[in-house]
């Protein structure tokens, strides 16, 4: 037998024991107090059902085993039987009363948003998440990181085991203080998006055209991570969600950093760019937003995205391409003016018509985004 574990676990397959260690059937507590509000309302729910299922089939397999026909027991017959029908409307009235309290409680403590210290917007993007924070105006994209994001594509030899928190890793997490109330308002700007982050007990709906809301409050400093729980497009599956909690010294140190860093994207909007420059930062861009579609050598898949070397676009009129790049085209490509700054949609441009052999030789500035967009 042990020799056969040995050979078991030489193959590479976890024996009953090793598999049994991270087999789960329940629900995961969580990190908040709504969380395990709602878990202990499951675990409460749940021994209800388990006490009455025992007592139903309790009852039915006593009442086969000693009413049978073959013990000579003779059937009883009554009808209208006043006491009878008054326990079994007592019972389950009492059941439902027992569920329904503490389920109410719950309820109203999910949906009650009021009295928040802080409120953040989110809007879901094929494929990405747009943080606005609304009590200090600070405003960013988060989507997949760039490790995730070349180990995913076709052709790459990434090692998609190597990456760490593979697919599940963003560039810019959303921040939040710890042990403060915050209210989020959702929406999407396209298809029906879900935020979801198991460790805080809840999943909404992000809804074009409409603003739903939910609220967290974390107690202790970490890092969660979660995912698009809709099914919204192709690449739903690269939509990863990370939200980082940190002290509230912490935090206020992040937003003086995040304000910081817009005044600085500002100054540079204006600053004029080498082609050196451009090329460099349109590579680091192009890998971080066009790859996944348009592919990291830019031959794009044929039958689904056009490529990007020798195309009409690259190729041809610089306007159109930026309108392209600013506006987006049809449900595919997506708009890029508001997820990506001036100086970023001028690099990848810039790139685009300078790289994969294209050599247009043109140089597009910040300032020429500004204009158009």
């Amino acid at each position: 037998m042990k020799k056969l574990k040995l050979l078991i676990t030489g193959l590479g397959i976890a024996t009953f024991g090793e598999a049994n260690a991270d087999y789960a059937l329940n629900l995961s507590p969580g990190v908040t107090q709504l969380s395990r509000d709602i878990y202990d309302l499951h675990m409460y729910i749940l021994w209800i059902c388990v006490a009455i299922g025992v007592g139903v089939y309790g009852m039915m397999v006593y009442s086969i085993m000693h009413h049978r026909k073959s013990k000579g027991v003779v059937p009883a017959h009554f009808h209208e039987n006043t006491k009878l029908e008054v326990v079994w409307t007592i019972i389950p009235f009492i059941i439902l009363l027992a569920m329904a309290i503490p389920a109410t409680k719950v309820m109203i403590e999910a949906y009650d948003t009021s009295a928040s210290d802080m409120t953040v917007k989110v809007t879901g993007y094929q494929w990405k998440w747009r943080y606005t924070y609304l009590d200090n105006g600070i405003d960013f994209f988060s989507t997949l990181d760039a490790k995730s994001n070349e180990a995913r594509q076709l052709g790459v030899r990434s090692n998609p085991e190597a990456v760490p928190n593979y697919l599940l890793e963003v560039d810019k997490p959303l921040v939040i203080p710890a042990g403060k109330k915050v209210r989020f308002l959702f929406t999407a700007a396209d298809v029906i998006h879900s935020w979801w982050v198991p460790q805080f007990g809840w999943k909404k709906d992000a809804i074009p055209g409409y603003v739903t809301d939910a609220w967290t409050k974390v107690e202790q400093p970490g890092i969660y991570r979660g995912q698009c729980a809709e099914l919204c497009g192709r690449d739903h599956g690269f939509m990863p969600i990370v939200v980082e909690v940190k002290t509230e010294a912490d935090y206020n140190k992040w937003v003086e950093a995040q304000k910081s860093q817009a005044q600085k994207a500002a100054a540079d909007a204006a600053k004029t760019y080498s082609m050196a420059e451009l090329m460099a930062k349109g590579e680091e861009v192009y890998n971080a937003n066009c790859a996944g579609c348009h592919m990291a050598n830019g031959e794009g898949m044929q039958g689904m995205f056009p490529a990007i070397k020798g195309s009409a676009v690259a190729t041809g009129d610089l306007n159109t391409h930026l309108d392209v790049v600013i506006k987006g085209k049809g449900q595919m490509m997506p708009a890029f003016g508001d997820s990506l700054s001036p100086v970023d949609i001028a690099a990848v441009v810039t790139y685009q018509r300078n790289g994969f052999g294209n050599d247009k030789g043109d140089l597009v500035q910040p300032s020429d985004v500004s204009a158009r967009n």
